[in-house]
């Protein structure tokens, strides 16, 4: 007897032979376009619930069809090779995966199929097709999403959208929404260092490092965030303006004296801040800055905070997607250019954690 799942995905498909029963299920769930090392805890599972089968076909989304879903979607190539790490010595073959169904309108020995909520109507679409062709349709298994702490699914477009990590924990929590908190002294030397990649220039023509940081920008970038007076004018007076620029009026903790160009944000807004220390406020509007900013009818806007901006990445880091790109400036150094990713995520979380509640 011979039990084949064909395992259904938009990124990757999955046919798992056994030997336990006759019948074929076809499997349907998400495969996060990030690192397969950390997938989901319900993919890990339904991963695991694969491999207990005899041998295991992969089938994997070609470049063409993933690209068109998200431009941050790593190669196909690299893709295998990540797949091809995770399942190490088990028994697996990979292929070349062209549209979104896979094999599973067309394979006659296919009983069953597995999908959530959100994709049942694909297996809806699949079964007319398969009638029509004269194949038996499939029964079709609902699972059920693992839920994040917020009793919403887990999904890969929550974790991109910047919410939530893959294991369901939020980034920003209820005990942020409504408590200052202060820096403490031992996360001074660490703040102090970049936090990304420094692109040196002159202090006085700080264009010069501008421009190097923006040519570095990668083309699959949904969000460019800027902190502080002097990245923002540089940054308008070479022509870009960010979607979210925060100032203070200050450089080097002293008066700016010179003057952003406000007529190229749409939007404005203003909170309290002082200095060493994250507001309630300032959590609120960087969230609504960037609401504001991917709204359909929104547009760039101009965060003015009232007292000190400096400490405003880690927030902005949490409550951003990934892949934003966040410019801020390097006293005496240059541009520090930080890409949003989970791991930028975990360390603004924990530095936020180390603030003090007084």
């Amino acid at each position: 007897m011979c039990f084949k799942f064909l395992v259904m995905y938009g990124s990757a498909t999955f046919l798992m032979t056994s030997k336990r029963t006759e019948s074929i299920i076809l499997f349907g769930f998400n495969f996060c376009f990030m690192k397969l090392a950390a997938l989901f805890t319900s993919e890990k599972t339904l991963l695991e619930a694969a491999f207990s089968c005899d041998k295991v076909e992969i089938w994997v989304t070609s470049d063409a069809i993933a690209l068109t879903k998200d431009p941050r979607i790593k190669s196909q190539a690299e893709r295998f090779e990540q797949i091809s790490n995770w399942c190490a010595s088990r028994n697996f073959s990979l292929h070349n995966l062209e549209d979104s169904w896979g094999p599973a309108p067309t394979r006659a020995d296919a009983t069953h199929i597995v999908c959530t909520p959100e994709t049942r109507k694909n297996c809806d679409s699949i079964n007319a097709t398969r009638t029509g062709s004269g194949l038996s349709p499939l029964e079709v298994i609902e699972v059920q999403h693992t839920l994040a702490k917020d009793g919403l699914p887990i999904s890969s477009s929550r974790i991109r959208q910047g919410s939530i990590d893959r294991n369901g924990n939020l980034w920003i929590r209820a005990a942020d929404l409504d408590r200052t908190v202060h820096m403490p002294s031992t996360l001074d030397s660490e703040l102090k260092k970049p936090m990304g990649v420094l692109f040196p220039g002159p202090e006085d023509t700080p264009q010069v490092a501008i421009l190097a940081a923006v040519e570095s920008i990668p083309a699959f970038s949904p969000c460019l965030i800027a902190v502080g007076d002097v990245t923002v004018n540089a940054l308008l007076e070479a022509g870009w303006v960010p979607d979210v620029g925060i100032v203070d009026g200050m450089t080097k903790r002293t008066t700016w004296d010179g003057d952003i160009d406000r007529s190229s944000f749409l939007g404005n807004l203003t909170c309290p801040n002082p200095p060493g220390q994250l507001t309630p406020e300032l959590l609120e509007c960087t969230d609504l800055a960037l609401e504001f900013a991917f709204s359909e009818d929104g547009g760039p806007v101009l965060l003015e905070v009232d007292g000190e901006e400096d400490l405003s990445p880690i927030f902005v880091h949490l409550l951003a997607p990934l892949g934003t790109v966040v410019l801020y400036g390097q006293p005496s150094a240059g541009v520090v250019m930080r890409i949003t990713d989970e791991d930028t995520k975990a360390r603004s979380r924990a530095m936020l954690d180390a603030f003090e509640a007084r």
